[in-house]
């Protein structure tokens, strides 16, 4: 794909990972985005740690899904005595684990936006990546700060310049322009002459 539209697709993509319910549509165009990015700027750095960043994510996510439903399978099974506290475990547990892996994945997503703000030259990547990382290190607050972070990404993106413009070409003097001839006789002259050289005739 081109530039346009990689520029176009992560633009888009960030956005919806900033939507509720629409982050994993949203991450699926980012990542495409990052690869056409890597393969413009020759650099496969990019979409790697991006890749990355989405793996850890996942991770984290899928984590917490498991250690609630433990709880949950738990809260059946178990003595009302115990259940409480092995409720509670888990729950910090989970929360613990997505924390961490939520973390990681920051850091790699922002190893490839300083890459990519790098190559591009637009600085809003770098930007963007240190709000993201401060928003997984603080909890709570941070989801607020993660959603403006990818709500950056997207004007990175939009921010690309698509086309560098180049100087217009210099018009080739035409032969005749440069030289210049006797209507009567036929014999060239010097640019600047009155009369004719050959016939005497004056210039038209």
């Amino acid at each position: 794909m081109s530039l346009e539209s990689n520029r176009t697709l992560g633009g888009v993509g960030a956005i919806l990972l900033a939507i509720p319910f629409l982050n994993l549509i949203g991450i699926i165009l980012v990542l495409i985005a990052m690869k056409g990015m890597a393969e413009y700027y020759n650099d496969d750095d990019i979409f790697k740690n991006a890749l990355y960043g989405f793996i850890f994510g996942i991770v984290g996510v899928v984590a917490l899904v498991v250690v609630i439903f433990m709880a949950i399978v738990g809260l059946a099974v178990v003595s009302p005595v115990v259940t409480p506290f092995a409720g509670l475990g888990l729950l910090i547990i989970a929360f613990v684990c997505m924390y961490i892996f939520s973390l990681i994945a920051a850091i790699f997503y922002k190893n490839s936006l300083n890459i990519l703000s790098e190559k591009s030259g637009e600085h809003m990547f770098d930007t963007a990546g240190l709000i993201l990382l401060i928003g997984a290190i603080i909890p709570l607050i941070g989801e607020v700060l993660k959603f403006i972070a990818w709500i950056l990404v997207a004007v990175g993106f939009f921010g690309i310049k698509t086309s560098t413009q180049m100087p217009a070409p210099t018009p080739a003097v035409s032969t005749s322009e440069e030289k210049k001839f006797c209507q009567h006789c036929g014999a060239q002259l010097q640019v600047n002459a009155a009369f004719c050289q050959k016939c005497g005739k004056k210039i038209g």
